[in-house]
């Protein structure tokens, strides 16, 4: 929030809200007008509940809406804020473009994320797309390449921090979840085996991540860029 130098009266898109736990956050440090989206009508319900019992519906907004195809009118937003989202989008030139479009001139997009610690790495043991099929991260790129696409679509001044020494205990506590999971998560499917792909082995996820993170597959960053005035 201060990378992205947020300030009162602004208005900001939180994409991929999920149950608007930034949306939350923010409102309550600033005067600000948020619209979170998401995909999940479950998330959406779960945080609009939430947004009224917190007195802040005056301020948030949640809906249900695509991130890269948004109705919103070109450059209504000052921020487009996306925390942990944008790592579940195939394509991420299509959010960049949407991006760009909802930002006004001089409008900022900070995002933070997961990202290739190199786009020519070799992950020997698909820990990566493992991963990806157990938690929906999908198509994951580096951040030197994301950068590169920020580029192609007019942003600019850009900043990046790297944070993945910071979430680093948090990836060994998913890891240790996980294992603890795994029994009851496999006694669970016995008992119910019409159970949804993503319930079967989604607990798999955070040791997927844990051992990819070890074998520096991956990197969590924070990305800041402008929308080019020009």
């Amino acid at each position: 929030m201060e990378l992205a130098q947020i300030c009162d009266k602004e208005r900001i898109l939180d994409a991929g809200c999920g149950v608007g736990g930034s949306a939350i956050y923010i409102s309550s440090q600033k005067e600000v007008s948020i619209t979170g989206i998401t995909l999940s009508k479950s998330q959406l319900d779960f945080g609009r509940a939430i947004v009224l019992k917190e007195g802040l519906d005056h301020r948030i907004d949640l809906q249900l809406m695509d991130y890269t195809n948004t109705s919103f009118e070109d450059e209504s937003f000052d921020v487009v804020w996306a925390c942990e989202s944008v790592s579940s989008c195939p394509d991420k030139t299509l959010f960049i473009r949407e991006a760009h479009r909802l930002l006004k001139p001089g409008g900022r997009l900070i995002i933070s994320d997961c990202f290739l610690s190199n786009e020519d790495q070799v992950d020997a043991k698909n820990r990566i797309k493992k991963w990806g099929a157990t938690c929906a991260v999908s198509g994951l790129i580096s951040s030197k390449q994301f950068e590169n696409i920020l580029s192609e679509y007019g942003f600019g001044n850009n900043k990046k921090i790297n944070y993945t020494k910071e979430v680093e205990k948090s990836a060994q506590r998913m890891f240790l979840a996980s294992l603890l999971a795994a029994l009851p998560s496999e006694a669970y499917k016995l008992i119910n085996p019409k159970v949804s792909r993503f319930a079967k082995n989604h607990y798999k996820c955070g040791i997927y991540q844990y051992r990819a993170l070890k074998e520096n597959l991956w990197q969590y960053e924070v990305i800041y860029s402008v929308k080019n005035s020009f």
